[in-house]
């Protein structure tokens, strides 16, 4: 069994800044690509950022020069560093993580956080 665990998510002001966390528990052997997406309401879900095991980064044409993606592999964890956030950039954030749990790989899901950009 894994766990996914987000926190960081709140309302901040246009141009404010969040960091959200995503740590991982339970039967994990190796993690693998980590990723945050986010859905804004009436809206697909979709990527913003991944970053694989050997720290290799990717990010949306909307994400770049704003958000940093980050793991710590010795906590399970992945970060997204949001900087200069606008209205836009409001949605509920869900971390995904491609994980072997002993038995077999699978991608993993958050349970999502609020991000809310407003003045």
């Amino acid at each position: 069994q894994v766990q996914l665990m987000e926190s960081g998510g709140g309302l901040v002001q246009p141009g404010g800044s969040l960091r959200l966390s995503c740590a991982a528990s339970g039967s994990i052997w190796t993690i693998y690509t980590m990723a945050w997406y986010r859905q804004a309401p009436g809206k697909q879900r979709e990527l913003v950022a991944t970053i694989t095991s050997g720290g290799s980064t990717n990010y949306a044409d909307s994400a770049k020069g704003r958000f940093t993606i980050s793991r710590d592999n010795a906590k399970n964890t992945v970060y997204l560093q949001m900087n200069s956030l606008k209205p836009e950039d409001t949605a509920v954030y869900y971390c995904n993580v491609n994980i072997h749990n002993l038995r077999e790989r699978g991608d993993y899901w958050g349970q999502g956080t609020q991000v809310t950009v407003s003045s």
